[in-house]
């Protein structure tokens, strides 16, 4: 190619983007606002993480509510700086403007969604959310004049005392027998979520616990479950959409403005504008980005069809519904059915004759993930591959698997041949595309630390970030969320609630960290050699140790579990090694799964060592090591097959509620609240379960409210 030919393709390349860079962004700004209106939603209840990368209205939410009207102050200043450049470079087009009034009418619609989006930052923050759950406070009677009247009565003869009458606690919503039907859920979702949104805020308040308590106690585990995804969803609405704002009537009728202003300014560029006075390309564009911002206000106002809207039918349980009001509850009924939780019996991979029900709602219709993460260290020391103990169920093979089963083939073998070559290919194709990155995070880790750090110390933020984020991919396993788990879970802390009668026993049962289930009262059988492991080392230690000796007696024992009893103790077996792997994925952060054929063999080899020496008699102080004090705290274990065999992997699994129940305690509320955006944690379920049951920090038990009265005695 000539010079003369290089010249004048650079500058036709240069004319191009000088025509289009302008135009092209708006394009693609437009393109990005519907990908984001269509992706965002699903943030909540995707497994993956891809799709957890924040929007850019979720992350101003979230820093909102983190920052609290710090960041509303933030974006009200740049409402007005924006506003005020546009209104400028809007005044040196006067008077020669042709597009005066639709420019006008746009610059409205614009500063109304700005302001909607800072209004919904303020409403969103922690201060907000506290204001809104302080009241003034009650007085009481008049002591003065109740005195007084007393003493004139007693000096006029009349036999007179004063006594404390107890109040009726004010409920919108009367408890309901049996099973809850799909408005009755949201309903009381909203009715608690209003109750006790404060401790998002890390809100110290009193309230009387036996309303939540005995609504919860007449609840079965699948209703309270429901309930509380739906309390969790209230969560997410007000604190990563713009829910508050839409449901008040400035927010309605700001919106209704903004969209009357756009649909006027398409009106008078379309019938009053001189069009052939432009460009077409620019007429195109203009159109297009009018019919795409209208089209994103038609859909911004379906989108507010949420769980928030189901709340304006009044339900009581005594009166149903009639007339036109019923049409509307039986329609709304209809849409939240498509929400309820549904369930599949699946196999556990590592042993086929346990069985679970596992979550299979897909995910347009799921209020959260249904997946539980799971880290094992052991597995990650070994690096071998990940592996759950169940698979997730496909609705895809689901459907398939009754078709097979109908022409005569084995649906369980052909659907899990399927889901593995899906999961095979899905890992080859995300492994090319990450394959410069593992490259380099592969050599550079193979180095010495302090080479190591001199190559990467210019790059160590991005490094940081890749090695976390491959490690992750490479490490972290993803376990279907389980109806029986969470009903053994609902189960303890239900009984521990019983005992939770004055705040210095709830403060002590929602504090233990495994002596609870350790010391039962039921049990004849010494444990003291195993309640050091909980009560006498730090909280992060004990996760290790338990985990550790946890995993350890899982690989050696399952078979043998398997055969005996009839697999009895196999589910508590299997939910001692999920609440185990899940714990770790939440202290370490750097989740693992490896082969079991390798892990059986590591931990065989760990318990050979001799451990009648303990190691702190040997190391002292220099090593921190926890891998052989947890093998005597494992070998602990095992002796317990010859005194309590039928109850040990029960007890392990309670120890283990005890110790998920214990960091849910003593983390702050804002922390669960910020996991509902990114599919939502099982941890963030004990937090709420725990509220509700009077078990949680930042609520206090107090008896029902008590009112002074002057008895005048016949």
């Amino acid at each position: 190619m000539s010079d003369f030919s290089l010249r004048c393709l650079l500058m036709r390349l240069e004319n191009l983007w000088d025509k289009w860079n302008i135009r092209g962004a708006m394009l693609f700004s437009l393109l990005l606002q519907f990908v984001l209106v269509f992706v965002a939603p699903l943030r909540k209840s995707t497994r993956k993480k891809a799709r957890h990368l924040p929007p850019l209205d979720c992350i101003s939410l979230s820093d909102a509510a983190a920052k609290s009207s710090i960041a509303w102050l933030r974006h009200f200043f740049s409402l007005v700086t924006q506003a005020g450049a546009v209104a400028y470079v809007f005044f040196l087009s006067l008077p020669h403007n042709n597009l005066m009034i639709p420019t006008a009418l746009m610059f409205c619609a614009g500063f109304i969604k700005y302001g909607d989006r800072t209004l919904s930052l303020y409403l969103a923050s922690l201060d907000k959310i506290r204001d809104s759950m302080t009241r003034e406070a009650d007085p009481g009677p008049d002591y003065s004049k109740l005195t007084m009247e007393y003493e004139f009565k007693r000096g006029a003869g009349l036999p007179t005392r004063i006594v404390l009458a107890p109040e009726p606690e004010a409920s919108d919503i009367p408890h309901k027998e049996g099973n809850l039907n799909h408005l009755e859920v949201v309903s009381y979702a909203y009715h608690y979520f209003q109750t006790f949104k404060g401790i998002i805020a890390d809100l110290m308040f009193s309230y009387p616990f036996d309303e939540s308590r005995d609504f919860f106690n007449r609840r079965t585990a699948e209703d309270a479950l429901r309930v509380i995804e739906v309390e969790l969803n209230f969560i997410y609405e007000t604190l990563f959409t713009k829910i508050e704002c839409v449901y008040s009537w400035p927010g309605f009728i700001s919106r209704c403005l903004a969209f009357g202003s756009t649909l006027a300014t398409l009106g008078i560029f379309h019938f009053k504008t001189e069009k052939h006075e432009y460009n077409r390309s620019e007429v195109g564009i203009t159109y297009t980005l009018l019919l795409g911002a209208i089209s994103l206000d038609v859909i911004a106002f379906l989108s507010i069809v949420t769980d928030r809207t189901f709340t304006f039918i009044n339900i009581n349980p005594d009166r149903p519904t009639h007339g036109i009001m019923g049409v509307v509850a039986s329609v709304f009924s209809n849409i939240l059915a498509l929400k309820k939780s549904r369930w599949h019996l699946c196999k556990c991979t590592e042993v086929p004759k346990d069985r679970h029900h596992v979550l299979a709602n897909p995910t347009a219709f799921r209020r959260w993930s249904g997946s539980i993460s799971s880290h094992n260290l052991i597995r990650y020391c070994l690096k071998s591959d990940k592996k759950s103990i169940h698979e997730f169920p496909s609705l895809r093979l689901i459907v398939f698997g009754k078709i097979f089963h109908f022409l005569g083939f084995d649906p369980e073998k052909v659907c899990l041949g399927f889901d593995r070559v899906k999961r095979r290919v899905t890992d080859c194709f995300i492994m090319i595309i990450t394959c410069p990155c593992t490259f380099f995070w592969r050599i550079t880790n193979s180095f010495p630390r302090p080479i190591k750090k001199t190559l990467c110390s210019p790059f160590t933020e991005i490094y940081s970030w890749i090695e976390d984020t491959l490690d992750e991919f490479f490490y972290v396993s993803i376990e279907p969320f389980i109806k029986e788990l969470w009903e053994f879970i609902f189960d303890e802390l239900k009984k521990k609630a019983e005992f939770a009668d004055t705040p210095e026993t709830a403060k002590r049962i929602s504090s233990a960290r495994g002596e609870w289930a350790l010391t039962d009262i039921d049990s004849e059988h010494d444990r003291s050699k195993i309640l050091r492991y909980v009560s006498d080392v730090p909280y992060d230690e004990s996760i290790l140790l338990w985990h550790i000796a946890t995993d350890l007696c899982y690989q050696t024992e399952k078979e043998e579990t398997e055969s005996e009893n009839g697999g009895k103790n196999l589910k508590y077996m299997h939910f001692s090694k999920i609440l185990s792997d899940y714990m770790l994925y939440l202290l370490v952060f750097q989740p693992t799964m490896m082969s079991p054929v390798a892990d059986k063999k590591a931990c065989g080899e760990i318990l050979l060592v001799n451990t009648d020496v303990e190691p702190e008699h040997v190391k002292g102080n220099r090593s921190k090591s926890v891998l052989f004090s947890a093998s005597i705290l494992a070998k602990e274990l095992k002796r317990m097959d010859d005194e309590d065999k039928e109850n040990k992997w029960m007890v392990m699994s309670r120890v283990w509620v005890e110790l998920v129940s214990y960091a849910a305690r003593h983390c702050r509320g804002i922390t669960y609240a910020a996991e509902v955006s990114k599919g939502g944690q099982l941890i963030s379920f004990f937090w709420l379960l725990m509220a509700h049951f009077g078990l949680g920090v930042g609520v206090q038990i107090k008896e029902k409210h008590a009112r002074a009265k002057l008895i005048v005695e016949k």
